[in-house]
């Protein structure tokens, strides 16, 4: 590897901000592109989570500027979250063109909030910007990221807020509210009188946006003012878009993708692995997706740059441009575009002993004659546990036997399949319900059957409905995955996913006002009949199979 060059650099914003940034160039003497990355946790962790070190990228012929966005590290200023992001990035991206050695051409890189500040540096279009790489982002704020089917997001929300609100006490030297907040990070406050809005978060994080975000109505300005879709409408710019199948933020990614997708001039190319939010490897949760799962994601990076930074001829513009991990087989299929979808329906059905026999609730290929109604009663005291999925920590895939075995969970299974299933795209249970309370919440998982009785989760969605509406759609995570023959596919029904997101407290009031003690019992009733044919929709595509390959290593 080529020796590498690191000073610390400053730049001063439109309004006067100093915006401090770690700087790594090759040694050799030349004008390179740069990549920039823009963060607020400290430059120095710069994303290795998941992410090469910085050296790796300038020892290939890159200036990289990895900067502490405002108020965070040694940056000066106030944090608010992504308020400073798109005034602050294209200043950065016109700063980061003119540095010694810089060739004047801009490429960002990062995940996460780092995917964010790319999107925001975008907005007004810096001509010096040729090229993004956003992963694990959330393209509309509420519904991609704070939100899921209405409901709050609570263990992934509040941990970055309290995540976020440790590094505000510390940059202020406030030693007794650091070591308080820090110990809340390991042991979240989720019992406190108002669940959702803790004791620790109104007493010593009071400027958190984690109350925005409780609070916000899902039309309001707030979430319009922050959504990248309400603000790249003008952008087009070659996109490298990177995604995990267990990522809480994989809507946000497919959603960017495919918007850009239907309208840019130039590349567009998706690469969705295995992954949680991090690290991105070949282990996620309790499977092992083999050498083909572990990241090759800064490989991919290079080639990326180095064709539209360089104008370097990769190959990249010859290859399909979407590349998706097949669980199961353990494989990459590569598309074109993204592939058509066709559905197929398999019907609830059972003699009403859902909640108590795994093997009562069956998923029929017709709907059935009669009408069958199977009941779960919402415990509050006691509710369905989280585990795995996207939407909790740890993610990933787990065996839940013994949480389908609970008798507040409803399962619907198939019998053992004859062939493969390979499923691609996003499953959807529509249910049909009744209920004797005002608010309820619905989880639905998705989960294949191994013959030794093992039960593992493939796919997950949670909505909450406030308006008593019957008919529930539920919007599973979308998922590419192979189910062995001889295994079966398992729908499982619960009224809680604890603390993933809220425990309903079945009495309606916003969830800033929802007191622990007045948490009731609730009974939910989900019907399959002719006439009410709940059923789980499963995405099929005809070309998967045809068009399965391996990704270049």
């Amino acid at each position: 590897m080529t020796s590498v060059i690191k000073e610390t650099v400053t730049m001063l914003t439109r309004d006067g901000v100093r915006l401090d940034a770690d700087l790594y160039r090759p040694a050799v003497t030349g004008e390179y592109p740069v990549l920039l990355m823009r963060q607020p946790y400290g430059r120095a962790i710069a994303s290795t989570v998941v992410y090469a070190h910085p050296t790796w990228y300038a020892a290939h012929g890159y200036i990289v500027v990895i900067q502490d966005v405002r108020g965070r590290g040694t940056s000066q200023g106030s944090f608010q979250l992504f308020t400073h992001e798109i005034d602050d990035g294209y200043d950065t991206v016109n700063w980061a063109a003119q540095l010694p050695g810089s060739n004047g051409q801009v490429g960002m890189y990062g995940f996460s909030y780092q995917g964010m500040t790319q999107l925001y540096a975008a907005v007004h279009r810096p001509t010096a910007l040729k090229t993004l790489c956003p992963a694990m982002i959330g393209y509309d704020l509420y519904a991609d990221w704070a939100y899921e089917g209405g409901a709050f997001c609570l263990q992934a929300n509040l941990s970055w807020a309290l995540q976020l609100a440790v590094e505000t006490a510390r940059l202020a030297d406030d030693e007794a509210t650091y070591l308080k907040l820090l110990a809340a990070t390991r042991n979240l406050p989720l019992h406190d009188p108002i669940p959702a809005l803790p004791d620790i978060m109104t007493q010593l994080a009071q400027d958190s946006f984690y109350h925005d975000w409780l609070r916000e109505p899902p039309d309001s300005a707030y979430w319009q003012r922050l959504s990248p879709s309400k603000l790249l409408q003008g952008v087009d710019l070659p996109m490298l878009h990177i995604g995990g199948w267990f990522d809480t933020f994989l809507r946000g990614t497919l959603n960017l993708y495919q918007a850009m997708a239907s309208r840019s001039h130039y590349r567009q190319q998706l690469v969705v692995g295995p992954w949680s939010h991090l690290p991105w490897g070949r282990k996620v949760g309790a499977m092992d997706y083999g050498t083909l799962a572990t990241s090759q994601i800064d490989r991919l990076q290079l080639r990326w740059f180095d064709q539209f930074l360089k104008g370097i001829d990769t190959g990249l513009l010859t290859e399909p441009s979407i590349a998706l991990f097949e669980m199961g087989s353990n494989q990459w299929c590569t598309f074109d575009q993204w592939p058509a979808q066709a559905s197929d329906s398999h019907y609830l059905a059972s003699t009403g002993l859902a909640a108590i026999d795994t093997n009562d609730g069956k998923l029929d290929d017709k709907a059935v004659h009669g009408a069958v109604s199977d009941m779960i009663v919402h415990d509050p005291w006691r509710p369905v546990p989280a585990l795995g999925g996207h939407a909790a920590s740890p993610a990933g895939s787990y065996d839940r036997s013994a949480i389908d075995c609970r008798s507040d969970v409803l399962t619907y299974t198939t019998p053992p399949l004859e062939t493969e299933l390979h499923l691609l795209g996003t499953p959807v249970a529509e249910l049909y319900c009744t209920t004797d309370s005002p608010s309820f919440d619905l989880c639905a998982v998705l989960s294949e059957v191994y013959p030794n009785g093992a039960v593992y989760n493939v796919s997950q969605g949670y909505v909450r409905v406030e308006d008593g509406r019957s008919l529930v759609h539920i919007t599973l995570q979308p998922t590419c995955v192979c189910l062995a023959a001889g295994h079966a596919l398992r729908l499982s029904i619960s009224a809680a996913c604890f603390p993933a997101y809220p425990v309903n407290a079945g009495t309606g009031k916003p969830l800033s006002e929802s007191r622990l003690i007045d948490a009731r019992i609730i009974t939910v009733t989900i019907h399959s009949s002719s006439t009410t044919p709940s059923r789980l929709i499963l995405p099929k595509t005809e070309d998967h199979l045809e068009s399965r390959r391996l990704l270049s290593q």
